[in-house]
């Protein structure tokens, strides 16, 4: 009996873990390729796979097939397995069909008002959609949390276990130490340029995928797509990304390139009998994260590898944008307060999220009204960051995260940055000698540690348990924090 119901659920899971592949190429088509004219079809056609995936998600007969494995003795994989599930079901029996399709199609037909606000620099032209998928978000919100917090409720969909008050915990006393090495680096009176020069779009591109193969994606099964905003999609055999060029600042299509791969490869990289299960996709977006920050960061921005990228934009380019290479490394990792988070250098990019933390949970408590976003926004940054916004597309139009709905998303960026610096500590302790090879541009060292240590379980374990078992302890802020200091005391001589 347990051995067939169990067969049976996993067969019925894989139809759904199919579909749900199929809407998240909707999705990548819609940010790539997509005509615009077809925006209203698209949002009718992800309402109709919505309908379609939230019914086989709560079917009775799933609730039928979980209780009949109620206590039975399962092998840890099939245990993961029931226990994905069994979560997925009492989530999505809590939220109407009509409620989840409805969310569907209004935040599809809104990344597309927000694209185009944004182009436009026209906050007005964006708003009232934006309040809409507040309102359903509020909803689902309200369903889940069956009479707790609703913000944590939607922050549980990215970070399982993860609670509002304990990461704004954490980011205070974040928050303390960030600012304090902030005023140290620019109280510290060394200017660094950044790059000079134009890099042609065919070049970043050239480049964009080198960097891509020396980080491991595996172009058999994915592809570079540009987006207004870089992403990555997909799982298993299939998995895409984006980035984005800008002619005179190729550091926005690099590191974004190498930012997306690092999501690519968690992808690419898990165990291939979990394709098409619930274990077949990375287990958080805190975890996620870790490996795109960690490929973005410590191994992409290190003065070893950043050293062997020098020579390789001089190739492409005929010059590298600075004098040698430790003026390219100061100038890949220049401390300022630029408007854009995606670009923000590694002191400042926290900062970025805890504005956007406390401004979502402010919108989602009806704390703050939609319509003074854009004042609370552009207040907010001259505290934190020292300057005005000069556009909307500088400021709160930048990230494409509320128009598809994402609230509670943005937390898990920091979070990802903790686990990063986790195991950086981790990584360098079982790779001393990584910096020789990151110099001559192999990463291979450090992703393979990263594939065998996080990758491969794909959601096997819980969050927090993956990176405790990779570093061989429980994670926390102090590592990360720890490295930034010492990484910029070194560069700003303090």
């Amino acid at each position: 009996m347990t051995q067939g119901a169990l067969a049976d659920l996993l067969a019925y899971q894989s139809v759904t873990e199919a579909l749900a592949q199929v809407s998240g190429r909707l999705g990548w088509d819609q940010e790539t390729v997509m005509p615009r004219g077809a925006a209203h079809q698209r949002a009718e056609e992800m309402a109709a796979l919505e309908g379609v995936l939230h019914a086989r998600r709560t079917d009775p007969q799933i609730g039928e097939w979980l209780a009949a494995l109620d206590g039975a003795d399962l092998d840890p994989v099939a245990a993961a397995k029931v226990r994905h599930i069994t979560r997925s079901y009492a989530r999505n029996t809590k939220v109407p069909g009509d409620l989840a399709a409805e969310i569907a199609r209004v935040t599809s037909r809104a990344q597309g008002i927000w694209a185009e606000a944004r182009s436009n620099d026209d906050v007005a032209h964006f708003l009232p959609v934006l309040g809409q998928v507040i309102d359903l978000r509020r909803q689902e919100g309200a369903a889940l949390a069956d009479g707790g917090d609703t913000y944590d409720a939607l922050l549980n969909d990215y970070e399982q276990g993860a609670t509002a008050a304990e990461i704004g915990a954490m980011f205070g006393r974040m928050r303390e130490r960030l600012v304090r090495l902030r005023e140290r680096i620019l109280g510290a009176n060394k200017p660094v340029a950044g790059l000079s020069g134009t890099f042609d779009e065919a070049g970043q591109l050239r480049l964009s995928h080198m960097m891509a193969e020396h980080f491991g994606y595996d172009f058999r099964h994915g592809r570079i797509d540009k987006a207004v905003h870089p992403f990555s999609s997909g799982s298993g055999a299939d998995v895409r990304i984006t980035t984005r060029v800008d002619e005179g600042d190729p550091f926005n299509c690099l590191y974004s390139t190498i930012h997306e791969v690092g999501h690519g490869c968690y992808e690419q990289n898990i165990h291939p009998d979990y394709a098409l299960t619930p274990l077949g996709g990375g287990v958080s977006m805190g975890v996620h994260e870790s490996q795109s920050r960690i490929y973005e960061n410590q191994l992409g921005r290190s003065r070893a590898f950043t050293g062997w990228m020098f020579d390789q934009m001089a190739r492409v380019f005929g010059h590298g944008g600075a004098a040698d290479a430790d003026a390219f490394y100061a100038a890949v990792n220049r401390v300022h307060s630029g408007y854009i988070r995606t670009e923000a250098d590694e002191v400042h990019y926290n900062l970025h999220i805890m504005m956007r933390f406390d401004l979502e949970r402010a919108l989602m408590s009806g704390d703050l009204a939609v319509d003074d976003l854009e004042a609370a926004w552009n207040d907010r940054f001259h505290t934190d960051f020292g300057a005005k916004v000069d556009r909307a597309s500088n400021g709160v139009l930048q990230d494409v995260h509320w128009s598809v709905g994402l609230f509670g998303y943005f937390p898990t960026y920091t979070l990802g940055n903790v686990y990063a610096g986790c195991l950086h500590q981790a990584l360098r302790a079982a790779h001393p000698d990584l910096d020789a090879q990151l110099a001559k541009g192999d990463t291979s060292a450090a992703t393979g540690w990263l594939r065998e240590n996080v990758q491969v379980h794909g959601g096997l374990y819980e969050p927090a348990e993956i990176i405790k078992r990779a570093c061989g302890f429980t994670p926390d802020e102090g590592p990360l924090l720890d490295y930034l200091d010492h990484k910029f005391a070194a560069l700003y001589d303090l």
